[in-house]
Formats: structure tokens, C-alpha cells, sequence
């Protein structure tokens, strides 16, 4: 305390001299209309500086909690629009329940865990049973291919990532329908394989690549990628480069699409290879 008095006392002409010139300005603001004008115009723009700062940061600091509120309107329009569609393959339905109007419900989830330098890459969202989640249900993000749901706990789930060695996904070429499979080589993050494709077939670079619905777990028309290179193979098929449209290194929200129908097709299925 002494030592702050002694402070002061050192400065006081100083302290004394601002608040003088305080005053002074004051009263030259306060019996002058145009310095009054001035100076209210002055802080109003320093002010409004100032507001617009901090909205911008404000803005800047919830960009991730908007980003998921994006993303869980989105599962909600992309779930009436399921609700609200009749397809063909259930046309002749007479039950007036709007769940048989339903193929394909998604589910918002969040990457926690995902690797792309193994031969046999997993992915961990931050969802599981209790949200709804279960095996065999298929991931996107963005509206690109991500893998498959393989294990599910209570409140998680793992995915079977496109880079794994494992995993194939039946895929078409969008322009004129012809299918085959995809596979991941194991060389890199950006490309997999797509085999099966008949020399007749009508190739170009560029090509989209997207999934068949031939399976029970991808619905139809899910962008997989556009063909970067293609050379024959054995004679009778193209083995065909495909440029991978999901960029795994920076995946972050992901929507996990589930098959309403699934256990009805793969028992129907079933029942057939029985009878072959």
C-alpha cells in the first residue's frame, strides 16, 4: 500500500493534468453540437467495429455445433422423403401403415477413430445399439461410399472402411448399367478396383461409378467414384482404376443408412439358393 502511495504521489501532476484535459473535452463536447455530432459518430463507428467482431468469432466458435445441426436436419428431410416415397417393388401394398412406405432410414453419426494406412482399415463412430444401429448397415458421407457397419456396442459402432481388403460393394457404371465389384487394392487412400465389367461395354475416363442395389445394405445410385484408367484383363473383362470420390483423411460426420427391408430380402434369398 505504501509503496502505491508513493506511486501516486510520484505521478500525481500527470493524473491530475489527464483529468483536467478530461474535462476540457467534456465540456467542448458537451456546448458544442458539432464536436457532440462528431464524437457520437466516432464511437458509434468504433461500436459497430467492435459488434461485428464478435459475431464473427461468435460465428466462427459454433461452426461445429451448426454443422451437426445441419447434418441432423438433413437425416430429417432425408427421412420424410423416404416416408413420403412409394417405389415400385411395394406398389401393390395395402396396409395403410406409413413404415411399409419406408425402405431406407438414415442415422447421423460421428467418426471418432478411422485409419487408411493398414490393409485392413476400421473406422469407430461415436453410436451404437442404442441409437439404433446395427450390422450390415451402410455408411456415407457426404453421398459418397464410406464402408459398412461391422460390430455394434451399446454406444458404438465399428465400420468396415472401402480401404479394407475385405470388403466388396456391388457397383455399376451410371451411364449404361453395367455392374460388377469394387474392391480396395491395398496402394493408396484414392483408388480402388472395379472388376467384371465386359469388353462391350462402353468405357471412358471419367466415367461415374455408383453403387448397384443389387445388395441388401447399399441402396441404388450411392456415388463411389469416376474411372481414372482401364486395360483388359483376361480376354473377356476390364479390370477398371477408379478414382474414390470419399476422401478418408478428412472424414468427420457420416450418415449410416439402414434397410428396413434387408431381413425380408436376404430370407427371400435364402429360400431360393435352398431350392437351387
Amino acid at each position: 500500500m505504501r509503496s502505491l502511495l508513493n506511486f501516486l504521489l510520484r505521478i500525481h501532476f500527470l493524473l491530475l493534468f489527464i483529468l483536467i484535459e478530461i474535462f476540457s473535452i467534456t465540456l467542448l463536447i458537451n456546448n458544442n453540437n458539432f464536436h457532440k455530432a462528431r464524437f457520437v459518430n466516432y464511437t458509434k463507428q468504433i461500436a459497430g467495429n467492435l459488434y461485428t467482431r464478435t459475431a464473427s468469432l461468435k460465428q466462427y466458435l459454433s461452426l461445429a455445433e451448426e454443422n451437426q445441426r445441419l447434418t441432423k436436419e438433413n437425416n430429417r428431410l432425408l427421412n420424410i422423403i423416404e416416408s413420403t416415397y412409394k417405389s415400385d417393388e411395394i406398389f401393390f401394398r395395402t396396409v395403410k401403415d406409413t413404415i411399409f412406405n419406408q425402405r431406407y432410414q438414415y442415422t447421423p453419426a460421428r467418426i471418432i477413430n478411422n485409419s487408411v494406412n493398414k490393409k485392413h482399415n476400421f473406422i469407430t463412430l461415436n453410436k451404437g445399439s442404442q441409437q439404433g444401429l446395427k450390422p450390415e448397415m451402410a455408411v456415407v458421407s457426404e453421398g459418397s461410399v464410406v464402408g459398412v457397419v461391422k460390430g455394434v456396442s451399446k454406444n458404438y459402432a465399428t465400420v468396415i472402411s472401402l480401404l479394407n481388403l475385405d470388403l466388396r460393394i456391388s457397383s455399376k457404371i451410371k451411364k449404361n448399367g453395367y455392374f460388377g465389384s469394387l474392391m480396395w487394392e491395398g496402394k493408396g487412400y484414392q483408388t480402388a478396383i472395379l472388376n467384371e465389367i465386359p469388353l462391350n461395354a462402353d468405357i471412358q475416363i471419367g466415367d461415374t461409378i455408383i453403387t448397384s442395389g443389387f445388395s441388401s445394405i447399399y441402396p441404388e445410385g450411392i456415388l463411389i467414384g469416376f474411372i481414372e484408367d482401364f486395360t483388359e484383363k483376361g480376354g473377356s473383362f476390364y479390370e477398371i482404376k477408379v478414382k474414390l470420390s470419399t476422401d478418408f483423411k478428412r472424414l468427420d460426420n457420416v450418415n449410416v443408412i439402414g434397410n428396413l427391408l434387408q431381413t425380408e430380402k436376404i430370407e427371400l434369398e435364402k429360400q431360393a439358393e435352398g431350392n437351387d
